[in-house]
């Protein structure tokens, strides 16, 4: 399966920030959302970094509670991210994330992010292709005994 194909039965909404951002901001936007990375993008969708729960947690645990007002997305993203893109086989995706122990992966196209692929929607996945394997199996079970 194509990442595309993946991302249009997903049907989410991309959230992006930009590099100017407060951490407030982007933990707000990932609380509202359910989310837990953000792209960082410049006009167009053009992805410049990424920013995760992990980001922000590594700053609030090493940041003088006074200067994080001053600390901006810019400063603690991950520039330069690893993507796929949308016509990327899922598998490679899938290996992508567990290479570099990512649990998002942002889903390009023409260099545009488009969307996010999450370790959630990976395992989401697995659990459906499971589940219709059983089903075959049952299935040839069953009719191998009336045969």
């Amino acid at each position: 399966m194509k990442i595309g194909e993946l991302l249009k039965n997903l049907r989410q909404r991309l959230v992006t920030c930009r590099q100017d951002d407060t951490l407030e901001t982007i933990a707000k936007a990932m609380h509202t959302h359910a989310i837990g990375a953000i792209p960082v993008c410049e006009m167009g969708n053009r992805i410049v970094g990424i920013i995760s729960e992990r980001d922000l947690v590594r700053t609030l645990a090493t940041t003088d509670w006074a200067e994080l007002t001053y600390v901006r997305v810019r400063d603690v993203m991950t520039s330069q991210p690893k993507s796929c893109n949308i016509d990327d086989d899922i598998h490679d995706a899938e290996q992508l994330m567990r290479k570099f122990n990512f649990r998002h992966v942002p889903v390009l196209e023409n260099n545009r992010v488009i969307g996010m692929l999450s370790i959630r929607d990976m395992q989401a996945l697995r659990l459906r292709e499971s589940a219709n394997e059983i089903n075959l199996l049952r299935d040839a079970v069953v009719a191998a005994r009336y045969r």
